[in-house]
């Protein structure tokens, strides 16, 4: 299936595909140098499949987690590019999950300022949601994405046959974003996780999630409106993942604990039954204080205020501004003490 992402010149596809993978020389434009970067939690068959298809490819491997995103890494895979002779003409082709996309995407923004950019997203996160959109950044200072940029990839390669390798924690932890997506814009898609076994229906699920922010990134590329709602579950979640000590949750498992405090109670207890059927987690051991800090610092915050999404029924939202302060007893839901 093609999924035609409609951004003006920054126009692009977006195909899904079971054993795209393996022939993505005839979706890509690999007839070049290619930078294939990955990391090592990634099997290397999927990079080496993907430099086999290239004239000239080269891999860059970064370790694996949340670590990699930093101005250090970013720095060397710049350095690495550049001493390979890298041109303008050339392209960055991420092989990973969110944060393979989210690192090569700003080393190919910056590069030479901007060579093409193609993602190909080997999680269930990174391929209903981190992979398209264009959000690219490092985190500096325990702060997550505080540097960065809007930059489009050319094209994004979707192949669900890769999600086989990946363990069921892995699962969840995107099945987490696919979740936040339904709360806010369709109760359909939410029904399929209330239903025994959704994972069988991964497929429908991947397409389904990627049409909601096809949409929502079309009405506002930038993030100045609309584009928000897709920070459900990301304020708390944010600051939950910012807090220093916590070394052992994935990203969609702090958005699914963001997402508890920013529902009504009916809905709450809907969530709760979803996030427990999918092995999320409902509450967890942190640091208030330093999570409250970290909710300071949120780049949707504006002075002691921060402009949350919340949801009242399922498939609809609102945004809140909701001061910092307050915030105090919504982290409290979510808290293990």
């Amino acid at each position: 299936m093609k999924i035609h992402m409609e951004l003006g010149a920054n126009s692009y596809d977006i195909v899904v595909e079971r054993g795209s993978l393996h022939k993505c020389s005839t979706l890509l434009n690999l007839n070049r140098k290619v930078f294939i970067i990955t990391d090592s939690g990634i099997p290397t068959a999927l990079s080496e499949a993907v430099r086999a298809q290239c004239r000239e490819g080269y891999i860059s491997t970064v370790a694996q987690g949340e670590a990699s995103k930093s101005i250090s890494v970013y720095e060397k895979l710049l350095g690495e590019m550049l001493s390979l002779g890298f041109s303008r003409g050339d392209c960055v082709v991420a092989v990973g999950g969110g944060v393979v996309g989210d690192l090569s995407g700003f080393v190919a923004a910056s590069y030479m300022r901007g060579v093409d950019f193609y993602n190909i997203p080997t999680t269930v996160l990174s391929q209903i949601d981190s992979s398209i959109g264009g959000k690219v950044a490092v985190n500096l200072g325990g702060i997550k994405n505080i540097v960065g940029t809007f930059y489009q990839p050319k094209k994004v390669v979707i192949d669900p046959d890769v999600l086989a390798t990946l363990p069921k924690r892995q699962i969840s932890n995107g099945l987490a974003e696919a979740v936040k997506m339904s709360l806010t814009s369709d109760e359909e898609l939410f029904s399929i996780f209330e239903q025994p076994n959704p994972t069988d229906r991964i497929d429908e699920i991947i397409i389904k999630s990627l049409m909601i922010k096809k949409s929502v990134v079309e009405q506002d590329e930038k993030e100045s409106g609309l584009r928000k709602i897709l920070n459900f579950g990301h304020t708390i979640g944010h600051a939950v993942e910012s807090e220093a000590e916590l070394k052992d949750l994935y990203h969609g498992e702090c958005v699914a604990l963001g997402m508890i405090p920013m529902c009504s109670p009916e809905v709450r207890k809907r969530l709760i039954r979803v996030l427990k059927s999918l092995s999320l987690p409902i509450r967890y051991p942190f640091d208030e204080e330093k999570a409250l800090k970290a909710l300071t610092h949120d780049k949707k915050s504006k002075g002691n205020m921060v402009t949350a999404v919340y949801v009242e029924k399922a498939g609809s939202f609102k945004l809140k501004d909701i001061p910092c302060e307050s915030l105090k007893s919504d982290l409290g839901l979510i808290c293990e003490r």
